[in-house]
């Protein structure tokens, strides 16, 4: 029983023809983590999303490493790392292997330059301190102190901060993040003993902000 959420218009029947008003065609974007085998989403776009405006030279966020192999107990102070104004920048990698990076930020403004997308790995921000909007090609979800916003990995996101004073903890999986085994019935739904459920669970709406262009 997976999770299905619609939102604006969409054709009766999926991979069929979806016109516009002027008789052109909406493009189709079948959007997965794991190609045809897994859980995807369907887009529509007014403009292909193979189109672009303009790209810039890629960031490069890779970890660099302190010390390998430590096996000594450690303890982090994360609320004593700097505040830095970037949201790229302000991402400070404190545990690293081959599965996941663990990171603490900090960032003071809204990502109102650019919007960002991770390749590589899918995201879990846990919201520490702070609140705003977390902008997407699946909508605009709002989010507060206690959330946890979900990225499956390709999404290309903005976020815009309500004030400078936020506190993220950021999860990078180069798996897919799924709902473990033990917490699913047979059929998908989450079991009594699961710490959360389907009601839990807050999903993009349409975007009230500004249509502006903007550079990808």
């Amino acid at each position: 029983m997976p999770h299905y959420t619609s939102l604006g218009q969409i054709p009766s029947k999926r991979h069929t023809q979806f016109k516009k008003e002027d008789g052109g065609l909406y493009s189709e974007q079948l959007f997965s983590t794991e190609g045809f085998s897994s859980n995807y989403s369907l887009l529509y776009h007014i403009h292909p999303p193979t189109q672009i405006i303009d790209t810039k030279e890629p960031t490069d966020v890779s970890p660099r490493i302190a010390t390998e192999n430590i096996l000594k107990h450690r303890s982090f102070q994360g609320f004593k790392i700097a505040a830095e104004d970037d949201y790229l920048k302000s991402r400070k990698p404190v545990l690293v292997n081959t599965d996941c990076h663990i990171s603490l930020a900090a960032p003071r403004d809204s990502m109102t330059d650019y919007f960002y997308k991770n390749a590589d790995a899918d995201e879990v921000i846990f919201i520490h301190e702070g609140s705003g909007s977390l902008l997407s090609q699946y909508g605009e979800l709002t989010f507060s102190y206690g959330d946890y916003i979900v990225l499956p990995r390709g999404t290309i996101y903005q976020i815009k901060f309500n004030t400078s004073e936020n506190r993220l903890l950021i999860i990078e999986s180069f798996g897919p993040i799924r709902f473990p085994n033990r917490y699913l019935s047979k059929y998908g739904q989450l079991l009594e003993h699961s710490p959360y459920c389907e009601r839990d669970i807050r999903t993009p709406q349409t975007s009230t902000r500004s249509t502006r262009p903007v550079s990808f």
